[in-house]
């Protein structure tokens, strides 16, 4: 799966990040001597964290006399009352570029100037590329988007302008203009990790505001219209892995950002990011659920010609959640570029798990208590992957490294699941990007030390890296340092595609990441 967000997609105190909303009622301090009650006593919210959902729009021209835009997204989560940080996504949403993705973490500094208006100074450090050229290259992949803006506070919303540098330092890309912003307020509300296995309750979502997250696999059969970007027909069946992430709003009711790439059929490299909502209503049973749903988002890559960039999809779905909470889901449905020249039918199955309970999913799910479970551990990771012995179609071998960033979730308290996205940074294989998912276990903490291991499938493709049709795996053996909310990791493993006998390489990894805790069944 290449996955730019696995993930994906996609923010800070009360008057310097413009978040509004309370800290829970029974909020603790970590570290405090009220945050390890006995073990007889239900688990407590931590501290509640401001956090913003932030989009910009930034208008570029390209070395090869081009013009497109790039939109960003951004989840930024305070450190204190002036700096916040979190993974971001760039994506080409104009001209005829479709499929420029870059994945990375942002740093951003906010100084309040008035009662309602703030000035921010922020830098995206992330990494990808996607179509070039003899005059548009990307080089190693790695991009800096520097900015300097002014926002005006509307309630917990926030809009503004400022002026942004895009640039990959190893490629022909760099360019200064305007920016437009947009951002809303929120919390970030979440368990201390060390009441994993402990019952909790809590009354509103915690962590990262999703209540499922969906793996699936499908397949993608373009109409007799597609062609390629050398205007040659292209009809050939493309297999797909992706990830969704879902908020249900009312019972049945949802939205979500989804995220997938080619995993079969000649387009490594292809990659797609939307944003769904839909719909399902019972028939015969509440676990068993018919309906229907749209999406909108940026797809590209693999020689697929999406013109701009822009999709549209719909389709019906049915859902059955199972008696123990996992759900299973078989989606199809039409895409169609908004521009470009690519459109078809598709269909995929997909295994929902469940990753947070409220009022609402609970509904959603067909379950009783709404706020009560057991606190399992979430961490959020970036992290350097040196892969030291890749083959390339022109059948060299060479050294890269990727920026990637890593979703953990504890199942059990010695296994765990694991989604992993992101791009080359270093090298020549600019415009790479690789999507996985897969299961780890973990052994018991020794002190402040845990061993663990983990294996991994997806999609991967582009910068010339030889995946035959994009389907790779990956397993790793892992050392972890961890402080109460800090990880440190550092790993090894081997890398290898699917459909390529002659593609595997080592690979070392060092990560710092976040941990916290949300309620699970």
């Amino acid at each position: 799966m290449k996955l730019s967000a696995l993930s994906l997609a996609l923010l800070v105190p009360a008057c310097a990040w413009a978040a509004k909303g309370p800290v829970a009622p029974d909020a603790i301090e970590p570290g405090s001597s009220a945050a390890k009650p006995a073990d007889s006593t239900p688990a407590r919210l931590g501290a509640s964290r401001p956090a913003a959902v932030e989009m910009n729009w930034t208008p570029i021209s390209l070395p090869d006399g081009g013009k497109t835009a790039m939109l960003g997204g951004s989840y930024l989560m305070a450190v204190d009352d002036s700096w916040g940080f979190g993974p971001s996504a760039y994506v080409t949403a104009k001209g005829n570029y479709g499929g420029i993705f870059t994945l990375g973490l942002t740093a951003q500094r906010r100084w309040n100037i008035g009662s309602s208006t703030h000035f921010a100074a922020g830098l995206y450090v992330g990494a990808g590329g996607g179509l070039s050229s003899e005059k548009l290259r990307f080089g190693g992949g790695l991009m800096l988007r520097p900015e300097l803006s002014i926002r005006t506070e509307m309630g917990d919303w926030y809009a503004g302008v400022g002026v942004a540098m895009i640039r990959f330092p190893s490629g022909t890309v760099s360019d200064t203009s305007y920016t437009v912003v947009l951002g809303k307020a929120n919390n970030f509300a979440s368990f201390l990790p060390s009441d994993s296995g402990r019952r909790g309750r809590a009354g509103a979502r915690t962590g990262l505001g999703f209540d499922e997250v969906m793996l699936y696999g499908g397949v993608d059969k373009p109409s007799s219209r597609t062609q390629n970007r050398s205007g040659v027909p292209s009809t050939g069946r493309m297999g797909k892995a992706g990830a969704d992430l879902r908020q249900y709003i009312a019972d049945g009711s949802w939205w979500g950002v989804e995220a997938a790439g080619a995993a079969q059929g000649g387009a490594d490299g292809y990659m797609e990011i939307l944003a769904n909502a839909g719909q399902d209503w019972a028939i015969g049973s509440p676990k068993l659920r018919l309906g229907g749903q749209l999406g909108l988002g940026l797809g590209g890559g693999g020689n697929v010609d999406t013109g701009n960039g822009w999709l549209l999809r719909a389709g019906p779905s049915l859902r059955w959640v199972t008696p123990w909470g996992p759900s299973l889901r078989l989606e199809a449905g039409w895409t169609q570029a908004v521009t470009g020249h690519f459109s078809g039918s598709f269909v995929r199955l997909g295994l929902g798990m469940p990753l947070d309970i409220t009022p609402s999913s609970s509904a959603a799910w067909g379950s009783g208590d709404v706020d009560q479970g057991v606190v399992r551990t979430s961490q959020i990771f970036a992290s350097v992957v040196h892969l030291p012995d890749v083959l390339f179609k022109d059948g060299t071998r060479e050294a890269i490294s990727q920026y990637n960033m890593i979703l953990t979730r504890e199942l059990s308290p010695h296994v765990y699941g694991v989604a992993q996205a992101g791009s080359a940074a270093v090298g020549r294989a600019g415009a790479y990007s690789i999507g996985l998912f897969g299961m780890g276990v973990q052994s018991e903490p020794w002190g402040a030390w845990r061993l663990g291991a983990e294996a991994l499938v997806g999609a991967a493709g582009g910068g010339g890296v030889a995946v035959g049709g994009g389907a790779v795996g990956q397993g790793e053996l892992w050392a972890q340092w961890e402080g109460e909310r800090l990880r440190l990791r550092a790993g090894l493993g081997q890398w290898r595609s699917l459909r390529h006998a002659e593609q595997s390489s080592p690979l070392f990894s060092v990560s710092v990441g976040y941990a916290y805790g949300t309620l699970a069944r």
